[in-house]
């Protein structure tokens, strides 16, 4: 038998790059299957690297199109890491900036890719866990190499030994898409730049039939040729395209699918292109049965299974300069000698990679000695960028229209800080700025400093006490209001998403008026201006999937301030305290269909005299100061008190991706004392409703929604654009 064996001829498989159009040599490997051809040597380049080595792994092809189907290319391609995974700062970043730039000594650059690769790699390191310990790829269930680019040399090199995932991630290296690998101080690029179908390798390999499955595009006419990509796509070709005629002679059984209509980044119709491989297949059976009457031996593949979880028993870092072994921990949130889901694996090294303070990290699993758990190896590759450059625009009911310049500075004064600058012009000038020493689930400080302004048309009780002769007559004042409130704080974060402040903070509120005049002021009514002193304590609790339109998750914001002092204008004041809370739960009824519902409410404690930091409802906003929140159905700022409670329904259609329609209902309660009184919970006293309309753009939410309220009969309209800052 063993002799029959040897007479055997040895059948090769090369599997050429294209992208998305890849996905056609997962239907090529089923009809493969489906037949019992054995494979004995498996080339290939960029996305056929990928499907090539899974398969050289012991996945089936049937295997590899159920786990393919359940894979989010988009998140997958562009390192979209969970909400979760980021530090709050950098929740904030990606909820306020529209554009991020690195930004070096006065000059913006642009990043080296639109991708780190890092959830590829992660995506096949889990994958490729049964061959683990594999570091040369001719030991691997079927021998196989792929083929990268040397972008320093142009030189085209064979991946046959190392760290397999990290491997077929340097071959598909995309220029542009994902940033280059480097591997044994090799800089490595995609490899089709230079050999997109390795069958000469493959052929010295001793092999006596190569079967070669060909994915790449054809040249397009001009009519095709719209995009600056498209043209790179083009250029590249020229070379791919005529190197193939040779190429393509070079097989024994040469499938070349039927995927002109699809594009390299048609990864949403992967089914229709798995289809088409497997018709392009099937149209050389009579080739294929010929190899298979050649071969006397086949053994089915087991299915394998994915690890659902792991015990990492050690964690040993390299490369790791500026930032300490306890920031990665932090980062990571789990330590040694813990047993965690693979799932919770990489979220934490999802974690650290979302930081921004690191271009990637390539990990091996090394196995304990005792077989009981990994030892984690990790090489850290910091990011040299520490300056960024964002900017952003917004317009809303209250602020208008405004535009954001930030400045970021990482490392600023320590290897683990960050300070930010927003500085926003436009009706309303504003300025927030940031610095934080983040020390992970270690004591962190914090400086924040905000200046805010508006002028609007807002319920007097805001800013008069209740028995003032002031009011009457008025139903609304128009008043500009500014603030300028500075905080020092200390920060734990302590269960992944909790995070808990505790600090002082000084308050500078002024609030004038061209509405009311006094004989003893000229041009304006002051009706506030004093500085206040106090301390706080704010516990967040924050795992929303998506800020502004969340599917899943819950929200906790829990603010107490003790107002201790203040300075001579308000000569009345005696200390007081203000205790409020936001919460936030959304579910999901199907896959575009969600319910987000959130309850709020807060109330004083001590002093009545101090009307100007009370509760104010009415309009629509994410980022009010002080205690002013949104309420559908009234102007900001119509509805006031020193205690409110409040509750809000959303209803999120989601009718195509990124297209929401959204409905709502809010109630509330709100006036002075409604906690003493029992007001807090009987029957509201203000509800609104609202049918709005948002798209997700680049800038940020494209909304407009109508409100209406029945106890006023009065309807408003609500728009914004972008990100809110």
């Amino acid at each position: 038998m063993h002799a029959q064996e040897d007479e055997q001829p040895k059948v090769g498989l090369v599997l050429s790059g294209g992208g998305a159009k890849g996905f056609a040599h997962i239907g090529a490997l089923k009809v493969i299957d489906s037949l019992g051809i054995k494979i004995d040597y498996i080339s290939g380049t960029s996305m056929g690297a990928i499907i090539g080595s899974l398969y050289a792994t012991g996945y089936s092809g049937k295997q590899l199109e159920n786990l393919f189907n359940t894979i989010d290319f988009d998140e997958l391609i562009n390192d979209k890491f969970p909400r979760a995974s980021k530090p709050f700062y950098e929740r904030d970043n990606s909820e306020k900036y529209a554009v991020s730039l690195p930004f070096d000594r006065f000059n913006i650059s642009l990043p080296s890719a639109l991708s780190r690769g890092q959830s590829v790699y992660n995506l096949l390191y889990q994958m490729m866990l049964p061959v683990n310990n594999v570091r040369d790829f001719e030991n691997l269930p079927i021998p196989f190499f792929c083929i990268a680019t040397n972008i320093e040399t142009g030189e085209s090199i064979i991946m046959d030994k190392g760290n397999l995932a990290e491997a077929v991630t340097a071959s598909g290296a995309l220029p542009s898409l994902f940033q280059p690998v480097i591997i044994d101080d090799k800089i490595l690029i995609d490899g089709g730049v230079t050999n997109n179908f390795p069958v000469e390798e493959l052929r010295a390999k001793g092999m006596d039939i190569i079967i070669g499955v060909d994915v790449q595009d054809a040249l397009k006419d001009r009519k095709s040729l719209k995009s600056a990509p498209e043209i790179l796509l083009q250029i590249n070709n020229f070379r791919t395209i005529n190197a193939m005629k040779k190429k393509a002679s070079l097989t024994d059984i040469y499938i070349k699918p039927d995927i002109a209509e699809f594009s390299v980044v048609s990864f949403s119709e992967g089914e229709d292109i798995i289809a088409n491989g497997e018709a392009a297949a099937r149209a050389n059976i009579a080739e294929l049965l010929k190899v298979k009457k050649q071969q006397s031996t086949y053994s089915e593949k087991s299915k394998l299974q994915l690890l659902d979880s792991i015990k990492i028993n050690s964690i040993n870092f390299t490369g790791n300069e500026r930032y300490t072994r306890a920031y990665l921990l932090g980062k990571l949130k789990f330590k040694d000698n813990e047993k965690i889901s693979y799932n919770d694996f990489k979220e934490g090294v999802n974690n650290l990679i979302a930081t921004n303070n690191f271009n990637t990290l390539r990990y091996y699993l090394e196995p304990s000695s005792n077989n009981k758990g990994y030892n984690l190896m990790g090489e850290i590759r910091e990011s040299e960028v520490s300056t960024f450059l964002r900017l952003g625009v917004h317009y809303d009911g209250l602020y208008k229209s405004a535009a954001l310049a930030n400045i970021t500075k990482k490392r600023l004064l320590f290897n683990n800080d960050i300070a930010s600058l927003d500085i926003i012009l436009g009706d309303n000038s504003r300025y927030n700025f940031d610095y934080f020493i983040d020390k992970g689930f270690y004591i962190s400080i914090g400086v924040k400093s905000r200046y805010n302004s508006f002028n609007k048309n807002i319920n007097p009780l805001l800013a008069l006490e209740e028995d003032s002769p002031l009011l009457t007559g008025l139903n609304k004042i128009d008043v500009e209001l500014t603030d300028f409130t500075n905080q020092i704080y200390l920060q734990t974060i302590f269960r992944k998403d909790f995070a808990l402040r505790a600090g002082a903070e000084y308050k500078r509120l002024k609030i004038t008026s061209e509405t009311i005049i006094d004989n003893n002021q000229e041009d304006e009514f002051t009706f506030e201006n004093t500085d206040y002193f106090s301390v706080y304590g704010n516990l967040i609790f924050d795992d929303y999937d998506n800020f502004n339109f969340p599917k899943s998750g819950f929200y906790f914001n829990g603010d107490f301030h003790l107002y201790l002092n203040a300075s001579d204008f308000n000569t009345d004041f005696q200390q007081f305290s203000i205790a409020k809370a936001n919460i936030g739960y959304a579910f999901s009824f199907t896959d575009q269909l969600a319910l987000k519902t959130e309850t709020s409410g807060g109330f004083k404690i001590g002093d009545n005299s101090t009307t100007t930091l009370g509760f104010g409802l009415g309009g629509y906003g994410k980022n009010f100061i002080n205690n002013f929140q949104s309420f559908y159905g009234y102007d900001y700022l119509a509805l006031s008190g020193d205690s409110f409670v409040k509750a809000t329904f959303t209803l999120d259609y989601e009718i195509f991706k990124k297209h929401h329609i959204l409905l709502a209902a809010n109630y509330a309660n709100i006036e002075d004392g409604i906690f003493e009184t029992g007001e807090w919970i009987t029957a509201p006293d203000y509800s609104g409703y609202a049918l709005g309309y948002s798209l997700e753009t680049f800038l940020g939410p494209l909304e407009g929604k109508y409100t209406y309220s029945p106890e006023t009969g009065d309807g408003y309209w609500f728009f914004n654009l972008g990100f809110w800052f």
